[in-house]
């Protein structure tokens, strides 16, 4: 009987019920190929040894390395295959040793925005904002520790039992996040946040309606004219895609400081210094928070420092940059509007210790921050940015805000779901116009005309 031509590609997974008349034989065959992956896989392990956690090899290195002795083990246990077929099992060997085992697929794949393994046996993916459960899996739970020691190794971390999450990233920039047991009850839990290679562009926001040709020509000005800008947003929500499309304004000769967590910003200027901060070691020690890296960079002649997402104390150090000569500083924050996002920089700032009563926390606040951009993620699974609010200063013990854009909700939406509302402009010019204007930058007269008033000519 012939083998089926898809034999090498069958997953791990057994199927479902034997069908009448075949379905035994059929079991045979994928018994026989998964046996056949298993057996290959443990030759090339043995084989590559200790090169496959050598820092000093490239990625292309040891792929090419590990390709010559695969073809020779394949040649060696005298597999009878066809080309196409043997060229299939070298790749999921390949991904398996060399890759990230069934995350591979899913990782090349540029529709999956996101990925979230539940275990083993549980792998949920993110496309046009829907999750939706995959058809991968993990062999066993060993082989997720695996390909999560193997990611959290390249970046110099480390996972285990004393240590038992981790925030790390892939070669691209991607975002890790690991949790294993016993902290991880029903087995170890892996999600990933991909980015895009080729980091999206303003334009590229502007045609999936996150933005309005006229908010992008807002924020260019904004950040041109060195305004503190804060990212409000929830979770996955996109807030540093934003912050990578308003970092692609700074013009090309001023010096920028990142500081991030693990780094993800992608920026496309030449003078770049990319800090990242560093957990303590096994001993408890060693650790370079958010704050060391912040108060360090202001001996470093920044002219932006973009801080990737103040999440503790640093906003208080963050705040006192942006009132103390480094105008034009960005970063983000987690809030669901931005009056939320002033009571979480509120908080954030009590979170660094320091004894202050709250009317100076919101004085320091409304001093640095000039504008903030909130972004929404909405039901149909869209990222819109719904607000761009001016913080105008204080107003007795509250800070005064005044939007420029909202987002319409009143269009309501398609039949598929999809809201049809856009963001529109309030009609109300902010103030910081008038900076504009001082530093010979000129807006459209298209960016504050409202629906319901014609453009001012």
């Amino acid at each position: 009987m012939s083998r089926p031509r898809d034999g090498v590609s069958t997953s791990s997974t057994s199927g479902g019920g034997s069908t009448s008349g075949g379905g035994s034989t059929s079991g045979n065959v994928v018994d026989a190929v998964v046996a056949l992956k298993n057996r290959v896989a443990e030759a090339l392990f043995e084989r590559l040894g200790n090169r496959l956690n050598d820092p000093t090899l490239t990625e292309d290195d040891l792929l090419a390395y590990a390709r010559e002795e695969l073809a020779q083990i394949v040649e060696a246990d005298r597999v009878p295959l066809s080309p196409e077929e043997r060229q299939r099992l070298v790749k999921q060997i390949g991904d398996d040793v060399l890759g990230y085992g069934p995350l591979q697929a899913l990782l090349d794949d540029t529709a999956v925005s996101e990925i979230m393994v539940n275990g083993a046996d549980q792998i949920f993916v993110e496309r046009a904002g829907k999750v939706t459960l995959s058809g991968a899996r993990f062999k066993s739970e060993s082989d997720l520790r695996r390909v999560i020691e193997k990611i959290v190794s390249r970046v110099g971390r480390r996972i285990d039992e004393s240590s038992p999450l981790v925030d790390a990233r892939l070669e691209d920039g991607s975002r890790v996040n690991a949790v294993i047991p016993p902290l991880a009850v029903n087995g170890s839990s892996l999600t990933i946040r991909k980015f895009s290679a080729d980091p999206l562009k303003a334009r590229d926001l502007i045609g999936f309606g996150t933005i309005s040709p006229e908010m992008a020509e807002l924020l260019d000005a904004c950040v041109t004219a060195h305004l503190n800008i804060i990212v409000s947003g929830g979770t996955g929500t996109g807030k540093t895609t934003l912050l990578n499309v308003l970092s692609s304004y700074i013009p090309p000769g001023e010096r920028i400081i990142t500081i991030e967590d693990a780094v993800e910003l992608q920026l496309q200027q030449d003078h770049v210094v990319r800090l990242e901060s560093r957990p303590a070691n096994i001993e408890g020690k060693g650790e370079i928070t958010i704050r060391d890296l912040l108060k360090n960079s202001l001996r470093m002649r920044p002219d932006r420092i973009v801080v990737g997402e103040c999440r503790g104390g640093e906003a208080l150090d963050m705040l006192q940059a942006m009132n103390t000569g480094h105008d034009g500083s960005l970063s983000t924050v987690h809030a669901n509007s931005p009056r939320d996002a002033i009571s979480r920089l509120e908080t954030l700032v009590l979170m660094a210790g320091m004894d202050l009563p709250l009317r100076a926390v919101r004085e320091q606040i409304a001093s640095a921050v000039d504008v903030i951009v909130q972004l929404t993620r909405l039901r149909d699974g869209t990222r819109r940015v719904t607000h761009i609010t001016e913080v105008q200063g204080m107003e007795g013990e509250i800070v005064t805000l005044q939007d420029a854009f909202v987002f319409d909700y009143s269009a309501g939406i398609d039949p598929t779901g999809r809201f049809l509302g856009k963001p529109v402009s309030t009609g109300v010019r902010p103030r910081f116009v008038d900076r504009f204007n001082d530093l010979g930058i000129t807006l459209s007269p298209s960016v504050f005309a409202t629906p319901d008033r014609p453009k001012a000519r």
